[in-house]
């Protein structure tokens, strides 16, 4: 990694914390605002994701467990609502690197694209539909929600990513740090231990 890339990772990281920006705008933001550019000049996901780290536990290390504790019991809680579509969570959240600006990632497996749509509509949940750039590279319809957190006190963006039923089995690939990319209802219990301050 070049000393531009470790600059613009750590500029990025500030803004994925404190704004709630995603980390492709973020790195083009921090690259612009540094003088900076060229695509391969942008630093990669994973070491953006390890200056979001170093930045938390500088700057949030007092309040970011109990907010990301509070994100991944509100993912369960839509991961209950949606059980019948094998909901999984990604993004930050899954991963630790999340903070109370940080929106929750699920990804619905359906045997019918419009199913989610239907249960959404069912559960009388208002939702913005678009498509997004998917795991592995291709199009899929997100559908995008406001949940209040009562022990946040606002509302997070709850995204759900719709894929085939089958997608699943590539789901599940570790990532570049051999972790895996995202997990199940039960994986996110295991996650929420109790927080000690």
């Amino acid at each position: 990694m070049t000393d531009d890339q470790s600059e613009i990772a750590a500029q990025a990281a500030r803004w994925v914390v404190e704004e709630g920006l995603e980390y492709g705008p973020a790195k083009r933001r921090a690259a612009k605002e540094l003088g900076l550019s060229g695509r391969g000049m942008l630093p990669s996901n994973e070491v953006l994701e390890d200056a979001v780290m170093d930045y938390i536990a500088v700057f949030c290390a007092d309040t970011q467990p109990q907010e990301l504790q509070a994100l991944r019991r509100l993912a369960l809680d839509w991961m209950a609502r949606l059980a019948e579509f094998r909901p999984h969570l990604g993004g930050a959240v899954w991963h630790g690197a999340a903070t109370r600006k940080s929106d929750i990632y699920l990804q619905l497996f359906c045997d019918d694209s419009k199913s989610a749509e239907i249960a959404l509509i069912d559960q009388r949940v208002s939702y913005v539909a678009r498509t997004v750039t998917g795991f592995n590279g291709e199009a899929v319809d997100a559908l995008s929600v406001h949940a209040f957190s009562a022990e946040l006190n606002e509302d997070i963006g709850v995204h759900l990513m719709i894929y085939d039923f089958d997608d699943v089995r590539g789901a599940l690939k570790a990532d570049a740090k051999g972790r895996a990319p995202r997990g199940d209802a039960k994986a996110v219990r295991r996650l929420l231990s109790p927080v000690t301050t």
